[in-house]
């Protein structure tokens, strides 16, 4: 796997974060590549006037941050692991750390923008609410430039940028990718609220989803499933690890309500949006017992500290198929147990969960399954 990235005249060592071993994927791709040869071939950074700065949007493990070490920038992301890895490759290529700003997804972008380069994300309603955003803050001297991959930019990505920037344009396409250029025009474009609300009528909950919240239209079939098969006891200390929306901890929360639920994901908007569907739909005292954390699963928590823990687990990390995620999660799940706790989980039957769950707890039972989805559970034994 290659951790030196040569271009534009520096060489930059990056890894992808989490790290796991044997890592055959490389922390750049061919779209970061465009994006830094498209700067430094046309001297962007002669554009940057006293007091401007650089807009990072979606930088995934820290190629452009980096590369663009020199200069004032912003990053802006949703994933809290993408900012970690930003944070990690920063130290390895000894970055400088008084010239940026870190922020998540929920913040209002800096009004002194130049430049904006923006990584394609996978979720076009997340495209739509960052490009809303920007709308708010430039000007028609604004340079921005966006890369993806060309399988994720379709005409309903450039109309997005053509609604809210200005009139735009795509490059030739090299290594798979393409760049769009938009040059900003002034124009009134109406506000949009991009959170979609819908309901689960037999439990009367209206649910709040931002823009980069998984299954954000619907109530995802396989959370229904899970939410439909908790198990029973007296729970005190209830996770629900990579929370989403939050569903299947306020599900938890009705069916043990003396339990505090702490809600776990790794996407702010996903937090955010699991904090706003308690406080709406569960009683106040049970909205105000929970627990909300934006983090790398369990990690960094207490051994010992929860006797339930549920999950569906996630198997993308961006646009990267993997199961590594769940390996992560059931691992630092059976750490983080009481003895005979239990970790409750339901995933497609090709993921073969229930063959990880045995290596790791030792044992692991079939609570129920249709014809697309299981659900196990896995006793942490002494």
């Amino acid at each position: 796997m290659n951790e030196a990235l040569n271009i534009a005249d520096q060489t930059l060592v990056l890894h992808r974060h989490p790290r796991i071993k044997n890592e055959t994927l490389q922390a750049w791709d061919s779209a970061d590549e465009y994006l830094i040869n498209y700067f430094s071939e046309n001297e962007l950074q002669k554009q940057l006037n006293e007091n401007e700065q650089i807009l990072l949007i979606n930088d995934s493990f820290g190629a452009l941050t980096c590369y663009l070490q020199a200069f004032q920038r912003t990053v802006v992301s949703d994933s809290y692991l993408a900012i970690n890895s930003i944070k990690l490759n920063m130290q390895r290529n000894r970055c400088p750390e008084e010239n940026i700003l870190l922020q998540d997804s929920l913040q209002q972008f800096p009004e002194n923008v130049k430049i904006v380069l923006i990584k394609i994300p996978k979720t076009l309603s997340y495209l739509e609410e960052m490009l809303q955003k920007l709308h708010a803050v430039i000007t028609p001297e604004t340079i921005v430039v966006a890369a993806g991959k060309v399988n994720m930019i379709h005409n309903s990505t450039l109309d997005l940028f053509e609604k809210y920037i200005g009139t735009t344009k795509t490059s030739l396409a090299k290594k798979k990718s393409r760049l769009i250029f938009s040059l900003p025009i002034t124009k009134e474009v109406p506000e949009k609220e991009i959170a979609i609300t819908w309901e689960i009528e037999k439990l009367d909950w209206k649910i709040h989803n931002h823009a980069n919240v998984f299954s954000r239209n619907h109530l995802d079939i396989g959370g229904r499933f899970l939410m439909d098969n908790l198990p029973k006891g007296d729970f005190s200390k209830v996770v629900d690890l990579g929370c989403g929306n939050g569903i299947i901890g306020m599900a938890a929360s009705a069916a043990y309500p003396k339990a505090q639920i702490t809600f776990i994901d790794e996407s702010y908007m996903s937090i955010d949006s699991a904090r706003i569907n308690m406080q709406k739909n569960l009683p106040e005292e049970q909205a105000e017992n929970a627990r909300f954390v934006v983090n790398n699963g369990l990690v960094g928590f207490k051994p010992r500290s929860y006797d339930l823990i549920l999950c569906n687990p996630p198997f993308h990390q961006q646009q990267t198929i993997t199961d590594q995620i769940a390996w992560s999660m059931f691992n630092d799940a059976h750490f983080c147990l009481v003895e005979n706790g239990e970790l409750v989980i339901v995933g497609n039957h090709h993921l073969n969960y229930q063959d990880k769950l045995e290596r790791i707890f030792g044992n692991c039972e079939v609570v129920s399954q249709n014809k697309k989805f299981v659900i196990l559970r896995a006793v942490k034994e002494d």
